[in-house]
């Protein structure tokens, strides 16, 4: 029935935005921006209909939540970097069908989910962010997910992740793009040291780390890549502990994934944190099982490398 088109890690740097205003930060943010926009060109080349984004500007402390009201508009300011965003304008339409659909499948698959399509929540800047460069002219509907995960097992999000792929396949008649919105190492520069940070990573170690991940991701290492990722959401800083990028990766196969990934946007540093827009191509699922919801040992769960 229904298609996965396209996949990506894409950054919502709040200095993207910034960089559209005249003052001496003017065009700093362009190649983010443009990797965006390449993003943006090929879902509509494929006929994406709907774009589902794994935000991790959305907190949660239970369960997994979909926000898909049927359409979304208002100005924005950041709680968290006013002076970066503020009253920075949205719209676009929602796809509450889609997202009913896409919760239904991860409970069936024993992931706890919620579709909120009467709600008065409006979307995290993981969502607004490449929104303001994918979709200006609202041509694709819009769907945010909870990544922001306190209390969940990366495991879990992978099965979302795995389940969603399956609910767009199996249930739904259209063309889908899933986006892991959030960072590669975040560990943001300390209070007062921001501007000398904006073009360096926190650390040596962290900017080390994060290269030698995308080496993996480019050369198709899933199997140690997944191994490892709990260990390098914890002491990489990941953003929002890295739910979106369990979910990119559960919808594409897991450990099971073979592809190389194309990086449109080089790795980049933004107040301490490391960036990228990346491509993960989408091949069919070859897994044929998942297991249970539950595990007994929690640790097992966390550091499993398979779905």
């Amino acid at each position: 029935m229904g298609k996965l088109a396209l996949a990506a890690k894409v950054t919502h740097v709040p200095s993207m935005y910034l960089s559209e205003l005249p003052g001496p930060r003017q065009g700093f943010r362009k190649a983010a921006i443009d990797g965006h926009i390449e993003i943006s060109r090929r879902c509509r080349e494929l006929g994406v209909d709907t774009i589902v984004v794994f935000d991790t500007h959305w907190l949660v402390n239970a369960n997994y939540h979909i926000n898909c009201g049927p359409h979304f508009k208002g100005l924005y300011t950041s709680n968290e970097l006013p002076h970066f965003i503020s009253n920075m304008e949205y719209a676009f339409p929602g796809n509450p069908l889609l997202g009913k659909i896409l919760a239904e499948s991860c409970n069936r698959f024993g992931v706890e989910t919620m579709a909120h399509d009467a709600t008065t929540l409006a979307p995290e800047y993981g969502t607004l962010v490449p929104m303001r460069y994918m979709n200006a002219d609202q041509h694709f509907k819009v769907i945010s997910v909870s990544s922001l995960c306190t209390s969940h097992f990366l495991h879990d999000s992978a099965r979302l992740g795995w389940a969603m792929r399956k609910a767009v396949e199996e249930h739904y008649d259209g063309t889908v793009a899933f986006l892991a919105s959030g960072s590669l190492s975040h560990r943001f520069a300390q209070n007062g040291q921001a501007p000398e940070f904006a073009t360096r990573i926190w650390s040596p170690f962290l900017e080390q780390l994060d290269e030698r991940v995308i080496d993996m991701w480019q050369n198709a290492e899933w199997p140690a890549f997944c191994g490892m990722l709990p260990e390098y959401a914890a002491k990489g800083h990941g953003e929002g502990f890295m739910h979106d990028t369990a979910m990119l990766l559960g919808a594409l196969g897991w450990s099971e994934y073979d592809a190389q990934v194309e990086v449109l946007t080089p790795y980049f540093a933004a107040s301490g944190t490391g960036q990228i827009n990346a491509v993960f191509p989408v091949t069919p699922q070859t897994g044929t099982s998942i297991p249970a919801a539950q595990a007994s040992n929690p640790a097992a769960v966390a550091t499993s490398s398979r779905l």
